[in-house]
């Protein structure tokens, strides 16, 4: 799969933030990524402290462009763009003790064009680091909020390795069901970024009315929205997870092939659902998880978590760029 992303790039690089340029993880990503020629790493901090990390961890960051918001030139044409953007909710004196911080900083940085996506949450929180993105960024033109899904990857015995969509897992506690179908909408998007010919299915307790109650008749109702939305899209819930993945249950339940037994993008009824059964797949699947893919955005800022290595960043380096 990153072969794939990688030969994508290699023909329109990209530039992409760090927003904690001195940490370790950070800097060694940005030293594998510099070997490259498809994505060039921007690291936000200070350039004495950076170069010191880099050294005492060993890490060749050369040629890495380093920023640091206490002596960046554009400081003001930024500022007056934040104002802009935050249309009277802080004033210039506000914005630019925000972008003191990585976060805030970073996100400006792609906002205006310098770069073209944004990786962080390596020390930030991920509230940290997707308000400043809700904030400056925005949703896309018709979207209405932002959520998130999760490239699930693990070896196949054809030797092709076996990507699944798992989505919301991390975003929206309890979406509606309007909500339901945007969310749909954007994981298919990513999903076909990483080689899914997606076959979507609403996850739940019922398969087709055989369980009752509030969370199978929104996840029916979503379902029936989404083939509205998505007729080229191949779309069918409610249903239970071993009717969207063995073919055999599918069978005996009567669910169309097309999606029953052979789903691979899960749309999750709540967050509940979605983190727990990712982290399943994940554990006891034997499958990678790369996430959470913050979806909806004008351009592409994604969240590492606090206990990720360097493998995991660059990584998710990679995935954020092939969606800008």
């Amino acid at each position: 799969m990153f072969g794939k992303l990688i030969e994508t790039l290699k023909k329109d690089p990209k530039t992409i933030v760090f927003t904690e340029g001195t940490d370790p993880r950070i800097l060694e990503a940005s030293a594998r990524l510099l070997s490259g020629t498809f994505l060039k790493p921007l690291l936000v901090g200070n350039e004495q402290e950076v170069y010191a990390a880099a050294e005492k961890a060993g890490f060749n960051i050369r040629g890495a462009e380093i920023i640091d918001p206490e002596h960046y030139d554009g400081m003001d044409a930024m500022v007056e763009k934040m104002v802009e953007l935050r249309k009277g909710k802080m004033t210039a004196e506000d914005c630019r003790a925000s972008l003191k911080h990585g976060n805030y900083f970073g996100t400006m940085l792609v906002k205006m064009g310098k770069a073209d996506c944004l990786l962080g949450g390596a020390t930030y929180s991920t509230a940290d680091t997707v308000r400043p993105a809700l904030q400056l960024i925005k949703t896309k033109p018709g979207n209405k909020i932002v959520s998130s899904c999760f490239i699930m990857v693990r070896p196949a015995a054809s030797g092709e390795n076996e990507v699944l969509a798992m989505a919301d897992c991390a975003i929206n506690i309890d979406p509606t069901e309007d909500e339901l179908v945007e969310i749909t909408q954007e994981t298919v998007r990513c999903a076909k970024i990483f080689g899914v010919d997606p076959r979507v299915a609403f996850l739940s307790y019922s398969t087709k009315g055989s369980g009752k109650g509030v969370t199978v008749d929104k996840m029916r109702n979503a379902c029936e929205k989404a083939r509205a939305a998505m007729p080229g899209t191949p779309i069918d819930g409610e249903m239970q997870f071993d009717a969207a993945t063995s073919p055999v249950v599918a069978h005996t339940k009567h669910l169309e092939e097309t999606v029953g037994g052979h789903a691979n993008t899960f749309i999750f009824p709540d967050i509940n659902a979605g983190n727990i059964g990712y982290k399943i797949a994940q554990r006891l699947g034997g499958f990678d998880a790369y996430g959470p893919i913050l979806l909806g955005l004008n351009a592409p800022i994604n969240d590492l978590s606090r206990g990720c290595n360097a493998q995991e960043v660059y990584s998710m380096a990679i995935i954020t760029a092939a969606l800008a």
